[in-house]
């Protein structure tokens, strides 16, 4: 089945077939030549509408305009309407910071009530903590005194323990916390003596080092001297012997030897 496509222009209509031919087609005159007739008509008519309603010359009456108020008043009430509108304008503008200004501060104080709450909330926290370590503390610290004092207990001679029940339960109570106290007093003071053995050592030790640390700087010294006054020797010496050797008999080397030897004396 063939494609046609068509093509339309002015005067005629063409038709393209799949195979290249073209095919003419007419157009109908009868009816172009109404479409234009209508066309020109009504083209007509727009340019009659538009001349029968074109606007006339426009006639007014003078008058003097302005009012019953002169130029000068004029004038003034102008220039009293610029300062009002100045004015209100900067109402306007300090209205405006102020409400934008206590809107900030608004902010703030939410900001502010809201960290205030979580602070509060915080602390009720470490309130609670608190009061729940102490409730342990003090658990734990009866817990201990009784298992002190059943040892104790335990621990007393049978004719202390007969004396102590003969005596009541006031006295077995008094009984009981004094020798409660004597213990801690022990313990303490067992405590206090050992830090003081322990401060002890450490003051022995750290003399003991400084001790060391003396002797090794005074041996270094020592060494030092040692070392300065064979080189001083050495020196003499060496200076001395040609001197002896030139003049066997003379003796002054031998007051200079004898200074020399002073003198490595003074050093050490």
């Amino acid at each position: 089945m063939s494609v046609i496509s068509t093509e339309t222009r002015d005067d005629e209509i063409s038709c393209k077939t799949n195979d290249g031919a073209y095919v003419l087609i007419t157009p109908n005159e009868t009816r172009r030549n109404q479409l234009k007739q209508i066309a020109k008509k009504e083209l007509d008519d727009l340019e009659r509408w538009r001349e029968e309603h074109k606007p006339g010359p426009i006639k007014m009456v003078p008058q003097i305009l302005g009012g019953k108020e002169s130029e000068a008043q004029a004038r003034q009430n102008q220039q009293m309407m610029l300062m009002q509108s100045k004015y209100q304008k900067k109402h306007k503008k300090e209205e405006y910071v102020k409400a934008k200004k206590a809107a900030e501060e608004a902010e703030i104080m939410k900001k502010k009530a809201i960290q205030r709450e979580k602070a509060e909330r915080l602390e009720v926290k470490k309130r609670q903590q608190e009061m729940q370590r102490r409730e342990m503390f003090f658990e734990d610290q009866n817990y201990k005194t009784n298992e002190l004092l059943n040892r104790l207990d335990s621990g007393l001679p049978t004719s202390d323990s007969c004396q102590i029940a003969n005596r009541g339960p006031e006295s077995t109570a008094w009984a009981r916390g004094h020798t409660y106290k004597q213990a801690l007093r022990e313990d303490e003071n067992r405590r206090l003596e050992e830090m003081k053995q322990e401060q002890r050592r450490k003051a022995e030790l750290m003399e003991f080092k400084q001790k060391q640390k003396e002797e090794a700087r005074t041996r270094a010294l020592q060494n030092e001297q040692r070392r300065v006054n064979n080189a001083f020797l050495d020196r003499l010496q060496n200076k001395t012997q040609p001197s002896s050797i030139c003049h066997p008999g003379y003796s002054g080397s031998l007051d200079y030897l004898s200074s020399s030897a002073q003198e490595s004396n003074y050093l050490e």
